[in-house]
């Protein structure tokens, strides 16, 4: 832009004459009536000879009378060339143009340049407000562009939330009257989304870690008679990935749900077959020849979207429903086609499939985009990562610290770590009177964690572990419902979610906290969960993700 204000300004000073010194004579624009000239001899600014004679060579002779038009018509070209410049300038001013056209003397009488010069309407970036809410409730209106893809708007939300980005965010697009929301994959366009919803719908920003845990473990996601064609057997867990990726593979996932008729309340188990072309039932039992399957949705202009309340709201018989919404459809219910699963691993994975049918390798990209982007950053700057494979056991008894490889030596050292911890914090108790005293702050210190989520039900802490993904080693801390004293340890696990309960326990008059009966103390909760980050203990699994809820 900076360009094309100075060669504005440089017109404005310069002679009438520099102007035709831009254009060789065969690209300047002439009018209709002085294209007789064309044998006047010129020079390359476009002025003519002195002598006013032509070439001794040249067989005809010059016109006077054209000459002296031709001579007349330049200055008057050019001082309409420039009023259009400064009209353009003076429009300019009040509306920044993507691309203003910074040579308009080119352009000819007839063709002369309109005077705003911004982009068709096709191609104009336009800006629009989306309300995001925070699963606390609270909501932040942002001015997006037109062409901002779910995963920018997740990145800006960080920024301005003052998060760790994680590449777990997500955008989550919430139906509260049709009772149903579903993730946006990152390679959405936010503006396109929001035409499609009701005025009772919005965006809500949370954490979902099973985004992409597809492409982590393929095999053990899908159960093997859930899939045909793929040749799992022969490929493994490669061979699965490329078959759902390659547009040119014909792979089906089948199985039993329970589908709601169209218009009314009854469900009836089916034996569905899904493919790229779309989910299809079988007529009779579980055949899959093409006289006893009938289309029931079509993938290309819907979305698959997870039940909130399928019971309650459409009497489904169990909890694991998901529904396929036509983006055309706004407020009617009675166009949704509703399933329902027997368990949460069969939804995943039914919910799963529907994605990578209908994406693809888009999918794919989207997973593959920040671990590319890390893997740049990792030689020029070390980057803190909270994986699982960045936490090692450590020996720091000697001079220099050094890697655990054995794991009995591991967790051995693990288990004097915690009589260390308890050491610790007994001499510290004995020497300390302040009124912070450890043993009063070991009761309120872990109220600072994101992983604390205070007094909230059992029922409510399982619903934020699905909400954020159901992965192995998902986890958050509560207070007990039953005792006052104790807290509660709510831990994903294989699809399933389990709770350990966290006692006090006295020790030399000192309060503890643990997990297994007082075999591992520790003086309070910050300790406990960065032990069991580091071990499994008494646990299925490590603690490795914990559940947010980010105040936007």
């Amino acid at each position: 832009m900076n360009t094309c204000h100075k060669v504005h300004t440089e017109d404005d000073v310069d002679q009438q004459p520099l102007v035709n010194d831009r254009n060789p004579p065969s690209e300047r624009p002439q009018p209709a009536r002085i294209m007789q000239s064309e044998t006047v001899p010129l020079r390359q600014n476009g002025q003519h000879t002195s002598s006013q004679q032509p070439p001794s060579g040249a067989s005809a002779q010059p016109q006077p009378a054209p000459q002296q038009k031709v001579q007349r018509s330049q200055p008057m070209h050019i001082l309409a060339a420039r009023r259009l410049q400064e009209e353009d300038q003076q429009l300019r001013t009040s509306s920044l143009p993507a691309i203003p056209n910074p040579f308009p003397e080119l352009c000819g009488a007839g063709n002369a340049p309109a005077p705003s010069s911004s982009l068709p309407p096709s191609q104009a970036i336009v800006k629009q407000d989306v309300k995001i809410f925070g699963e606390d409730g609270t909501c932040k209106v942002v001015e997006i562009l037109s062409d901002m893809t779910s995963r920018d708007l997740c990145q800006l939300l960080v920024y301005r939330s003052h998060c760790v980005d994680d590449n777990s965010w997500a955008l989550v697009e919430h139906h509260p009257h049709l009772g149903i929301e579903r993730c946006l994959e990152d390679h959405e366009h936010v503006v396109q989304v929001d035409s499609t919803m009701a005025g009772e719908s919005k965006f809500l920003f949370r954490k979902n870690y099973a985004k992409y845990e597809f492409f982590k473990n393929p095999t053990n996601f899908f159960p093997e008679q859930m899939v045909t064609g793929c040749q799992q057997s022969n490929g493994g867990q490669t061979q699965l990935l490329q078959n759902f990726l390659n547009a040119s593979s014909c792979p089906e996932i089948q199985g039993f749900l329970h589908v709601k008729e169209l218009g009314r309340k009854s469900w009836k188990k089916l034996y569905l077959c899904l493919r790229r072309s779309g989910l299809y039932c079988s007529t009779k039992g579980s055949s899959k020849e093409p006289r006893h399957l009938q289309l029931l949705a079509d993938l290309e202009d819907c979305s698959v979207f997870s039940l909130i309340a399928g019971r309650k709201q459409y009497s489904a018989p169990t909890d694991f429903g998901l529904c396929i919404k036509p983006n055309k459809v706004l407020h009617d219910s009675k166009e949704l086609r509703l399933l329902c699963a027997e368990d949460e691993q069969t939804r995943t994975c039914w919910l799963t499939a529907f994605r990578l049918f209908k994406y693809g390798a888009l999918l794919y990209q989207s997973y593959k985009l920040p671990l590319q982007r890390k893997g740049a950053q990792a030689g020029s700057t070390p980057a803190r990562s909270v994986s699982e494979s960045s936490l090692v056991a450590m020996d720091f008894s000697g001079q220099t610290g050094r890697v655990i490889d054995n794991p009995d030596e591991a967790q051995s050292a693990a288990l004097e770590e915690g009589h260390a911890w308890r050491k610790r914090s007994t001499r510290m108790n004995a020497h300390n009177q302040s009124p912070l005293h450890p043993s009063s702050l070991s009761t309120v210190i872990h109220k600072t964690q994101h992983w604390f989520h205070g007094r909230i039900t059992r029922e409510e802490s399982h619903r934020i572990i699905k909400q954020q993904g159901l992965v192995d080693g998902l986890f958050l801390l509560r207070d007990s419902q039953s005792n006052p004293k104790a807290f509660v340890l709510t831990l994903c696990h294989h699809q399933k979610i389990k709770n350990f309960q966290i006692l006090p326990c006295e020790d030399d008059g000192q309060v503890f906290f643990s997990l297994d009966d007082g075999n591992t103390k520790f003086s309070d909760l910050i300790q406990l969960v960065d032990f069991y980050q580091l071990n499994k203990g008494v646990l299925p699994c490590k603690l490795k993700h914990h559940c947010v809820r980010v105040a936007l």
